[in-house]
């Protein structure tokens, strides 16, 4: 025993590696089953699954070019991260896009830009640029409410991202006179720093949830009248990333604080199923809308990707026929985005946002009923000339998920579904989320709205135009094929958007609705 004990003791460092590869080969060859290249190539075979594993993240810095990255490209991160950092957000030398692609879009300038005078609000703040449309005006709600911003953070609840993260997009949101939408996870703590908040709620109806998992009134009024920074509610049909298809929230990520605010039980998976147990077709939905709005008093508004009609027909018909029904609705695209999916659903189920939004707008234009709703954009709408495309297709504010996540330190990892998001933000690992300073990475998502509302407010003067809700369908160019084959955005997707009310820049800053407190408090 002496003499083995001599020589394990005597050998080298190399020895030592010599021995584990050898036992990891015995391991690979005689123990484990389930992987074919370790078992025929021992030590080796490894090498193969840690290449494929640093895979996404080699092609990503080191192989795709600036344009060619999907969801979102190296130019795009690069602009929304330059930009919430205060730094320089231009190109030089030209741009190095394709501008005879297919479906490359022109905005039309005008031949003289619109002009300001020194006392114009947007000389004052080059920033202010709120929602042109008072949401809950038509349907004379008790407490009607004009987002003090166009662009928003869209629904994330706090469970898919961390506390930390939540908190820094709040007062984030409050620095920038925008909102903030809570995701259908309930309103949190981490909600509560002084922005106001679009309270969000899906089939699981967390944080008004009854005993027996369906909507309670009574705690939605509790929740109303105890947090008065809640605007508007907004009730979840489907979203992008998984139209259709209910969610499960797995035990072991329900916490005794999560589980406190969705109403659950902790250590138990919670499953959200795809239909609503308050209302079971458009009607009944029409109804519950109505009376959430008189019970709150708040505007009340559905989200949902958009694919088959039939029911929307169904919806706009009553809508028409009552005088009721939703004061905004805000449509995803199919394009995905933070909830995690299965690739069969997120490739496939609902239309891209041009597509599904067009057919929507076209539809509810053509009943009369544009003018009434509020329409909100959401679907990788958050760059500036993006932007004012989709106004001009008739929408009337954007929100923003995963760019909002990247102006707080978002590095497209794509694993937000593992909880093991390395810079802390969608993950409810303590560790991770050291990592995040609430009080610089609000400043920062607050920097890129600023700066995505400076430049559709230059894009918007370079037009001709006050706000962006004058642009016309005829404004923007598509790229068909080449300039001679190239339409404008009226002859791409057959209709024209019906004008918005709008008097001036002016009248929308001395409203009596405008949110975020813009009128009481100085926003740099």
């Amino acid at each position: 025993m002496n003499n083995v004990l001599d020589f394990l003791s005597n050998m080298s460092w190399w020895g030592w590696i010599l021995i584990g590869l050898a036992l990891v080969a015995i391991r690979d060859i005689f123990i484990q089953k389930s992987h074919t290249i370790s078992h025929n190539f021992p030590v080796i075979g490894h090498l193969r699954y840690w290449l494929e594993s640093i895979g996404p993240e080699m092609r990503q810095y080191f192989v795709a070019n600036n344009r060619e990255e999907l969801p979102f490209n190296r130019i795009e991160r690069g602009w929304i991260y330059a930009s919430a950092k205060k730094e320089n957000n231009y190109e030089g030398f030209g741009t190095d896009r394709d501008i005879y692609e297919h479906q490359h879009m022109f905005i039309n300038n005008a031949m003289m830009p619109y002009k300001i005078d020194k006392d114009h609000p947007n000389s004052i703040d080059k920033t202010f640029l709120p929602c042109a449309k008072v949401i809950g005006a038509f349907n004379k709600r008790k407490k009607p409410y004009r987002p003090a911003s166009v662009i928003n953070v869209s629904a994330m609840s706090f469970g898919s991202l961390s506390a930390k993260a939540v908190e820094s997009l709040n007062k984030g949101v409050k620095i920038a006179g925008a909102y903030h939408n809570t995701g259908e996870g309930g309103l949190s703590p981490y909600h509560s720093h002084g922005g106001d908040v679009v309270f969000h709620f899906g089939t699981g109806y967390f944080g008004v949830r009854s005993e027996d998992g369906g909507f309670s009134m009574e705690k939605m009024k509790k929740l109303v009248h105890d947090n008065p920074f809640i605007r508007a509610i907004e009730i979840k049909l489907s979203q992008g990333a998984k139209p259709g298809k209910g969610g499960v929230l797995p035990g072991a990520k329900i916490t005794k604080e999560i589980a406190a605010i969705r109403g659950v039980e902790v250590g138990k998976d919670v499953l959200s199923p795809p239909n609503h147990k308050a209302f079971s077709n458009v009607p009944k939905m029409v109804d519950f809308i109505e009376e959430i709005a008189e019970a709150t008093g708040l505007p009340v508004g559905i989200k949902a990707a958009i694919g088959k009609l039939e029911q929307w027909n169904e919806l706009a018909d009553i809508m028409l026929k009552t005088g009721k029904g939703p004061d905004f609705i805000t449509v995803d695209g199919g394009e995905g985005g933070t909830g995690a999916a299965p690739p069969s659903f997120a490739d496939h189920v609902s239309l891209p946002w041009v597509y599904g939004f067009g057919n929507l707008y076209k539809l509810f234009k053509h009943k009369g009923l544009s003018e009434r709703v509020v329409f909100i954009g959401s679907g990788k709408l958050g760059f500036p000339a993006k932007a004012a495309m989709a106004f001009a297709m008739g929408i009337d504010c954007i929100n923003v998920a995963r760019e909002a996540m990247m102006s707080i330190g978002c590095i497209q990892a794509q694993v937000c579904h593992t909880n093991k998001c390395p810079t802390g933000i969608a993950t409810q690992s303590k560790w991770l989320q050291n990592g995040i300073d609430p009080t610089l990475k609000s400043e920062r998502l607050a920097q890129y709205f600023k700066t995505f509302k400076k430049e559709l407010v230059e894009i918007t003067h370079a037009a001709g135009y006050e706000h962006p809700c004058q642009f016309k369908m005829n404004d923007i160019e598509i790229n068909v094929d080449d300039h001679n084959l190239s339409k404008e955005l009226n002859r791409t997707y057959m209709y024209e958007k019906t004008p918005v009310p709008f008097n001036s820049m002016q009248d929308l800053k001395d409203c009596l609705y405008l949110g975020s407190n813009y009128n009481k408090t100085q926003i740099d």
